[in-house]
């Protein structure tokens, strides 16, 4: 049994003998059910009773929708995480500002989304979304104007998609690249490093965790991205910073994280 469900049998049972936790005010309630998120309530808050079935219908509850594992809320139960997303963006009614998908991401379900909420929808987050293709990433990014994040983990990039961020989304300002499983990675790449500095100047903060950008790519990010404040440059096991490049790096960006910084507050597990 989910744990708002047993929350909510052991409120009833214990009515009488304390407070009825199935009647607080609506907006202790709407706080509860912020907390829980997208998830909670639709698989298993709205079930309780007919008063939060009608307050899961809010849309203002879905403006922020975190499909990061869900299988860790559903205690292992089999739904289809899918079907449950897409409930979520509709109960939104066209207000979704962020959301943060994990596995289930597909080409199929950006075109819901952004069909839904190309004109509000600021922060998108993809962790292991191998299912979505480049060509569905660079049509999703041509439609949401407004975007101001966007964060790939273990998630296609190009710099073809990077350079059509720059040309469509104008307000970008936090792009977070990250590649958690690079044991014996020492390919050296700067396609998407000069593809940022070329297309993304406007950024304030950008995480390139584990990417094979050389002392080259950096530079130019250096160079051109001259309103960076915050650059993340852990497990970027390529770059030397021998010489004056460390020095450029404290010089022109406020808060850096070098290649062999702790990763103790990254959000996600990596290999080493």
């Amino acid at each position: 049994m989910n744990s708002v469900t047993k929350f909510a049998k052991t409120s009833e049972k214990n009515e009488g003998e304390g407070r009825n936790w199935l009647q607080l005010p609506r907006d202790v309630m709407f706080l509860i059910f912020t907390k829980l998120g997208a998830i909670g309530i639709l698989y298993s808050a709205q079930s309780v009773c007919s008063s939060w079935r009608n307050l899961s219908k809010e849309s203002d509850l879905f403006q922020f929708i975190d499909f990061r594992n869900p299988w860790h809320f559903l205690d292992g139960n089999v739904i289809d995480a899918k079907k449950l997303s897409k409930e979520a963006v509709d109960r939104s009614n066209g207000n979704l500002i962020e959301i943060s998908l994990e596995d289930i991401g597909t080409d199929e379900l950006l075109d819901y989304i952004v069909d839904k909420s190309s004109n509000s929808i600021k922060c998108l987050r993809l962790l292991f979304c191998d299912q979505v293709s480049i060509t569905g990433l660079i049509e999703f990014v041509r439609k949401v104007p407004l975007l101001e994040e966007l964060e790939l983990c273990h998630s296609p990039c190009s710099g073809e998609l990077i350079e059509e961020l720059g040309r469509s989304c104008l307000q970008l300002k936090c792009f977070k690249l990250s590649c958690i499983a690079f044991r014996f990675m020492r390919v050296e790449s700067d396609e998407e490093a000069f593809a940022i500095a070329e297309d993304m100047t406007q950024l304030r903060r950008l995480q390139l965790f584990g990417n094979k950008l050389t002392n080259n790519g950096l530079e130019a990010i250096l160079d051109e991205c001259t309103h960076l404040e915050y650059l993340d440059l852990r497990r970027c096991f390529n770059i030397d910073l021998r010489g004056d490049l460390e020095k450029k790096c404290v010089e022109r960006v406020k808060t850096v994280r070098f290649p062999n910084d702790l990763c103790d507050d990254f959000e996600y597990e990596f290999v080493e």
